[in-house]
């Protein structure tokens, strides 16, 4: 079983910048890749970006692509999310998770993700 923990989330002006982590524990050497998702009130839960765990490849959604940066640190067993020049429209709870199966390409469907932390909100205020 794995853990997944997310951090950093708040309230910042559009414009600003947070860093976002999700701490993995357990077991975490079955992981092939980690995603963030969002979800905003009365909304789809939605794909924002994905690392694979080795190697490092990124796949990121058109709305946040050049903003957003996902990165990780294996010895640390977290991954990150660098949130630049935030849109009050990234308004929403984001949520870190795993994908276990290797795919060819990074998945963006959330039913390909099988463990989720427990979300940290993000406001961005005008």
């Amino acid at each position: 079983q794995v853990q997944l923990v997310e951090s950093g989330g708040g309230l910042v002006q559009a414009g600003g910048s947070l860093r976002l982590s999700c701490a993995a524990s357990g077991r975490t050497f079955s992981v092939d890749a980690m995603g963030w998702f969002r979800q905003a009130p009365g909304k789809e839960r939605e794909f924002v970006a994905a690392i694979r765990w080795s190697g490092g490849t990124t796949s990121y959604a058109d709305s946040v692509q050049g903003r957003f940066t996902i990165s990780r640190d294996n010895a640390k067993n977290t991954v990150y999310l660098q949130m630049n020049s935030l849109k009050p429209e990234d308004t929403a709870v984001y949520y870190c998770a795993r994908d276990i199966v290797f795919r060819r390409v990074l998945s963006i469907r959330r039913e390909d993700y099988d463990y989720w932390g427990q979300g940290t909100q993000v406001t961005i205020s005008s």
